[in-house]
């Protein structure tokens, strides 16, 4: 080989060298994330910038399946099978003070539901008005509901006396509330109520009593994390907190638009159905009054602890609630880039 050749090999050798490194240095970080339920609505906060590639183009391989309850999420979040996940607060708060010896406890790094989605809902023709109506009256919920696990708080507020509980699978609680099996559900507003008119009940002959509107100021579903991943990675949690905001600012700007992106995932979905239960999730826990004056993403000390001992109290957990293992605000975007709740 002679000198000229040498050299020429020598600068291949290091330009695939640089093409490699590069490579490397560019590789996307995978990220496994779990809902908290089905591909309906409100996924499309996360499947939209998903599939318009927000989150690649901070770098990130994010992978979205569907849930099966918050309760699910957050142990597949624990036991390391999943990165990041979609849960209810509250059974976040449970897990940490149901396992305090866990190693792997996730945290909550994003507010989303600032309120819960909670309600109880009834028929008219039952008589229910108002909480103290409930007093003496059946009602049913699967018993991982988060409406039902909270009823004690909700109870304690409005002074509500003894009711009798109905377990069933979820996909039988409003067939048989309409069917009048029991008297009254605990559900998600936009879950339930949605439900109750696909199984032929008018919106105008249910009576919806949120829990937010009597009383319960617990926060609803946050977006956690694995100990590891805020360890190892903390800025991909951040660039994913990032390009989450940016997308939810889109869904909520066109929730009628973003439902493409559910459909995308599941293609029997009925489009103006879901439509609706987005756009009542947006107006009723995203964008609420409550969600306006704290702020998209946050959570405020005082209403945080408040929870966190409630949860104590109903779920009736080994140890106390420690607010502040649960909640971590450092991962959030600037302040800027969470400015994303529609204009009034």
């Amino acid at each position: 080989m002679n000198k000229r050749q040498l050299i020429q090999s020598l600068l291949a050798a290091s330009a695939l060298s640089f093409g490699l490194g590069s490579a490397h240095a560019q590789a996307p970080t995978p990220i496994k994330f779990q809902l908290d339920w089905r591909f309906e609505g409100p996924a499309a906060f996360f499947l939209l910038p998903a599939a318009k590639g927000y989150f690649k183009e901070a770098g990130l391989d994010v992978s979205v399946d569907a849930g099966n309850g918050s309760g699910g999420a957050v142990q597949r979040v624990a036991s390391g099978t999943y990165d990041m996940g979609f849960a209810d607060l509250a059974a976040l708060m449970e897990f940490h003070a149901n396992n305090p010896e866990a190693p792997n406890k996730p945290v909550a790094v994003m507010m989303v539901y600032n309120n819960t989605p909670a309600s109880v809902m009834a028929l008219k023709k039952s008589g229910i008005k108002a909480p103290a109506d409930l007093t003496g009256k059946k009602l049913g919920a699967p018993v991982f509901d988060a409406g039902r696990r909270a009823f004690p708080i909700f109870a304690a507020a409005n002074k509500v006396g003894n009711v009798t509980w109905t377990a069933m699978d979820p996909p039988l609680r409003e067939t048989m509330l309409v069917r009048g099996d029991i008297d009254a559900i605990t559900g998600f507003t936009f879950t339930s109520l949605l439900n109750l008119e696909a199984r032929g009940a008018k919106a105008s002959d249910v009576v919806v009593i949120p829990y937010a509107d009597n009383g319960v100021k617990l926060y609803g579903n946050v977006i956690i994390a694995t100990p590891r991943i805020l360890k190892e990675n903390p800025e991909a949690v951040k660039k994913f907190l990032s390009a989450f905001a940016k997308g939810a600012k889109e869904v909520m700007a066109k929730p009628a638009d973003a439902i493409q992106y559910v459909k995308a995932r599941d293609g029997i979905i009925n489009v103006p159905l879901e439509t609706r239960r987005l756009q009542l999730a947006i107006d009723t826990v995203v964008a609420s009054p409550d969600a306006r004056a704290e702020g998209f993403g946050q959570a405020v000390p005082g209403r945080l602890a408040l929870m966190a001992s409630q949860v104590s109290d109903a779920f009736g957990t080994k140890t106390r609630v420690n607010p502040e293992a649960v909640w971590n605000a450092s991962y959030l975007p600037s302040k800027a880039e969470l400015d994303v709740l529609p204009r009034k």
